[in-house]
Parts: structure tokens; C-alpha cells; sequence
């Protein structure tokens, strides 16, 4: 079916400005406020297992990161976002938005770095809906991607707890660090989100978490629940 856009009209680029959340806070990329936290964050993974299928890194000390990221991290697309934890205050991780098409509605969510501290944490997958919410609720796009190695089997199991729908997968698109990528495609539609974003309400409601902070039932169960509603 052919969907009349006749009268769409472009959409706003990304604001720079926070997202609040309960678990983590949405900031956009400062060096002098988030170089030096984003370096702690990923000096916990002794092993640089973090920058595996990431274009860039490991670095040789906090010097070479800094250098890097001061200008890496400071571009308007890529639009990087620092994820900082809202109990303590600090750094873990960051991720962008990417690929920025206003025109068409098309925004990218790319270059996802976790330190350790936030890998498989609620606050991981908040800082992906707070993402979503500002994309699709604030500015209304229509499509949001997720693009990762098609030998990522982690990124790509993410993608589908998170809400995404796949795609299939673009073979040899790309040399990385001098290896093949295959790239997987993954998309949340604006149709879609509505669904997604009560899942993902719900999963954050207070009594889905004990007084440490750990979730009672997973993401995934509230997807089913919201899948399951009569219609």
C-alpha cells in the first residue's frame, strides 16, 4: 500500500540539549566535561574488547583518546550523546545519532560505546529509549536505523530486545581494521514506536525493580505483553 505524503514536511535536525532519565542523563558531547570520564569508563575493560567491531581504538594511553576524541566526538552528524549515570553522576559510555536526513525522516543510531559499568545494565537500554523517545516523539521521524557487524551476535541481539525489526544483511559493505564487514540492518518505524515505547514505560516503572536496582521481569516480557494486547 502506497502511503500519501503529500503533506509531509522535513523534519528538525537533533537539539542539542540533555535528556533526563531515571537510571542515566542524555548529554551532548562536551571534551572538557566528558573526555576524561568516557577515558575511565573504557580503561575497565582491561581486555579492549569494547572496540572490537567499533571503526576506531584501542588507544595507547589517555593522551591519544583525548587528542582523537576531542575532534572525533565533536561533529554535528555523528551527534554524539555522553550517558551518565543519574545516582553518581558518572560516565559510561556514549552513543550517536547519525546519518542525519530531516528531508526524509531517516536518523541512525551508530557509534555505541559502553564501558563496562553500563554493558548489560538498566540504564543501557533507558539511554537507547530516551534516544528513540526524542526521535520519534520530538522530532517525528519516520524511520530509525541500527547498523552493526553481521559478526556482532551481541549488537544484533540488542537490536531486537530494544524494539528494532531486521532487515537483512549488506555483504562485504565495508573494510574495517583491514577484515571484511558484512553489515546486519535493523529499522523501528514510527508505526512501531507507539508498541515500543509502552514496553519500554513499563519495563522502567519503579515496581519492575527491586531497592538495588534490578530488574524483576526483562524487557523482552513487556514487548510480549504489549504484542499480545487484543486489538
Amino acid at each position: 500500500m502506497t502511503i500519501d505524503l503529500k503533506s509531509w514536511t522535513p523534519c528538525l535536525p537533533p537539539p542539542r540539549s540533555p535528556i533526563a532519565g531515571r537510571f542515566v542523563r542524555i548529554e551532548p558531547f562536551k571534551a572538557k566535561d566528558h573526555l576524561a570520564g568516557l577515558w575511565q569508563a573504557y580503561s575497565a575493560d582491561s581486555a579492549g574488547r569494547i572496540w572490537d567491531y567499533l571503526p576506531y581504538g584501542p588507544f595507547a594511553d589517555a593522551d591519544a583518546f583525548y587528542d582523537w576524541g576531542a575532534a572525533f566526538y565533536a561533529s554535528s552528524d555523528p551527534m554524539f550523546h555522553v550517558i551518565r549515570e543519574t545516582a553518581t553522576n558518572v560516565v559510561l559510555g556514549i552513543a550517536s545519532l547519525m546519518r542525519i536526513t530531516p528531508a526524509q525522516g531517516v536518523i541512525e543510531v551508530g557509534h555505541i560505546c559502553y564501558g563496562p559499568a553500563l554493558q548489560a545494565r538498566p540504564g543501557a537500554s533507558e539511554a537507547q529509549y530516551l534516544l528513540a523517545r526524542r526521535v520519534f516523539d520530538e522530532l517525528g521521524y519516520r524511520r530509525y536505523e541500527w547498523k552493526c557487524n553481521n559478526a556482532n551476535a551481541a549488537s544484533k541481539r540488542a537490536a531486537e530486545r530494544l524494539g528494532f525489526t531486521f532487515e537483512g544483511v549488506f555483504h562485504q559493505h565495508m573494510i574495517v581494521k583491514g577484515r571484511n564487514r558484512d553489515t546486519a540492518w535493523f529499522s523501528m518505524l514510527d508505526k512501531e514506536w507507539p508498541a515500543c515505547k509502552a514496553a519500554f514505560e513499563n519495563w522502567l516503572s519503579a515496581d519492575n525493580f527491586d531497592e538495588q536496582g534490578r530488574q524483576l521481569r526483562p524487557l523482552a516480557d513487556f514487548r510480549e505483553d504489549v504484542d499480545d494486547r487484543p486489538t
